[in-house]
């Protein structure tokens, strides 16, 4: 018990540099209580004693602002942040190494009995106010963004913004980045600030842009050199420039339309 008690003030100070003594940690971090309570709530409710540990988990909320079920299955390191408001249902399973800030819910949506609760692989951070709905799983290393609301399954590795919850998979980009890079410098744009940290649907959308601009570039050589060995010049016309006003108020207007067509879907 101790050794678990040393690894979740360790887990503190991991990820919240504002902890500065582990005297601080022990009496004024709810989120640490509330799990500590979850522990007892939770060995209470596999030995049978399903009002006691309910009971337990009550005084747990009434101290701690943080309403965890006893039946709720919680992995190693496990760290709430701030914690005011997370509610966290049942059925819900959370792997190890996950984070959760304040004004989070682990909901369900059915009243049958049964699993109705998400499911949270390894190493998921789930931000503050975002709503995680229903018995979907959320795949490992997942980061799902403030007041996202999430209704279907998650792959591993993504990123989840918006309501209703906008799928942003972390891929390595299709072209080398110098080249996007380059072609973003001729067209007066940078897309990479704004998405180093928290991805960006329209600046998405832009690097999609500028990757097809790219390959169509790279195709219109090809064929300027084939015409020229068949003997035909097809001459060196300036292309006209593109400002980054145009191609952000396009990027907005496909954003959009794909919108639109995703609610019809649903």
């Amino acid at each position: 018990m101790f050794e678990q008690i040393r690894e979740d003030v360790r887990v503190v100070f991991d990820r919240d540099p504002a902890a500065r003594s582990t005297l601080e940690i022990l009496t004024a971090y709810p989120g640490l209580h509330a799990v500590m309570f979850h522990r007892a709530s939770h060995w209470l409710w596999q030995a049978g004693a399903k009002w006691l540990a309910r009971l337990l988990s009550h005084i747990a909320r009434w101290l701690t602002g943080i309403e965890i079920h006893p039946g709720a299955v919680i992995g190693r390191r496990f760290f709430i942040d701030h914690g005011m408001g997370v509610v966290i249902g049942e059925t819900a399973i959370i792997g190890h190494d996950c984070t959760l800030y304040h004004g989070v819910t682990l909901g369900g949506t059915s009243w049958h009995k049964g699993k109705r609760h998400p499911t949270l692989a390894d190493d998921v951070v789930v931000g503050a106010g975002a709503k995680v709905l229903g018995p979907i799983e959320i795949g490992e290393g997942t980061r799902i963004g403030s007041n996202a609301v999430v209704l279907r399954d998650v792959p591993a590795n993504s990123t989840v913004v918006g309501v209703p919850g906008r799928l942003i998979e972390r891929k390595q980009p299709p072209l080398d980045v110098e080249h996007r890079e380059k072609m973003a410098s001729k067209m007066g744009f940078d897309a990479y600030g704004a998405t180093a940290d928290a991805p960006d649907p329209v600046a998405h959308a832009i690097n999609c842009m500028l990757d097809h601009v790219h390959l169509i570039d790279t195709k219109m050589e090809r064929m300027c050199e084939l015409l020229r060995e068949m003997g035909y010049e097809p001459g060196d016309d300036e292309l006209p420039e593109l400002t980054s006003c145009e191609i952000i108020s396009t990027a907005e207007e496909l954003h959009n339309l794909q919108l639109e067509e995703t609610e019809k879907t649903e």
